[in-house]
């Protein structure tokens, strides 16, 4: 039901987006990667999380990982990451196939810088086999994003 939430929301908001299903997983960056082709990077990879009361779904490049004090900063609080049940529950998505897309519940998205790096990327699409393509700042205006800086690149 989760890539069927994401498909009615893109009819709705983005019908030119195409789902792309490589049939295998990209439940996880690496699997992603691998099955589309890309770096790591270009996996946009969905995180939800709850700063203090408030929950979040970060959107991040794959290979960024989130950084304590610059979310503390940022956000006002350390964040803690949700289990997957919470996160289902939250989002309507199940983990490896979380998006910003077809939310079952209204939440803050963030999108970290680290997605500019890259022309387009790739987020998952709702399911453990399905993704879109999509340049980052389209992605962050669509979906209400706001831009922040709360991750940390690979050495």
């Amino acid at each position: 039901m989760s890539e069927a939430s994401v498909r009615a929301w893109l009819g709705e908001h983005a019908p030119d987006i195409a789902l792309i299903d490589q049939g295998m997983s990209t439940a996880t960056v690496a699997e992603a990667a691998l099955a589309l082709g890309v770096e790591p990077g270009r996996i946009a990879k969905s995180l939800a999380f709850r700063v203090g009361d408030t929950p979040m779904l970060l959107v991040a490049r794959g290979d960024a990982r989130l950084d304590n004090a610059k979310c503390k900063a940022a956000l006002g609080g350390r964040p803690r990451m949700l289990d997957p049940d919470a996160t289902l529950e939250l989002t309507g998505h199940a983990v490896g196939g979380v998006c910003p897309f077809g939310l079952a519940n209204p939440v803050a998205i963030v999108c970290d810088r680290s997605l500019l790096d890259y022309q387009t990327v790739f987020p998952a699409a709702g399911s453990h086999t399905s993704s879109v393509e999509i340049a980052p700042q389209r992605l962050a205006e669509l979906v209400g994003g706001t831009w922040v800086d709360i991750c940390k690149l690979p050495d």
